[in-house]
């Protein structure tokens, strides 16, 4: 019983992590894809690229989120910190790349940065756990 407890304990900051992570990716895919047309032409990305954005960020968020209940999380939360770090790199290569608006450019980049964030407490989250 005091396994479970501390494993709990040691766990909890990666679960957490996981789990807002997924809410708030969720969140952004639903909006990207419910208005992928007035976005588009506020960033400079395609109408399809929104949607399609945001239907990886709803497939991400149901993944993490199913997966931060899994009862060994370790591998899942590096795994997922592993993905927000490709995406902090991707989010970078797609400012230089494309020609985006002023605009566009901003919400890549932040959302490169909650990327890293994200990444960031991920790993601290797996590092606590014994």
């Amino acid at each position: 019983m005091t396994t479970t407890l501390s494993t709990r304990s040691s766990d909890s900051l990666l679960r957490m992590a996981m789990r807002v992570d997924a809410v708030l990716s969720g969140l952004c895919g639903i909006v990207l894809m419910a208005a992928a047309g007035p976005i588009s032409g506020f960033t400079g990305f395609s109408k399809a690229a929104e949607f399609t954005t945001g239907a990886v960020f709803l497939v991400y968020a149901v993944a993490v989120f199913l997966a931060a209940g899994l009862r060994r999380v370790r591998t899942a939360g590096i795994v997922t910190a592993i993905a927000n770090l490709v995406f902090t790199v991707a989010a970078v290569v797609v400012v230089i790349e494309l020609d985006l608006t002023t605009a566009g450019v901003v919400a890549t980049l932040g959302s490169g940065v909650y990327t890293l964030v994200f990444a960031d407490l991920q790993y601290l989250g797996v590092r606590r756990i014994k």
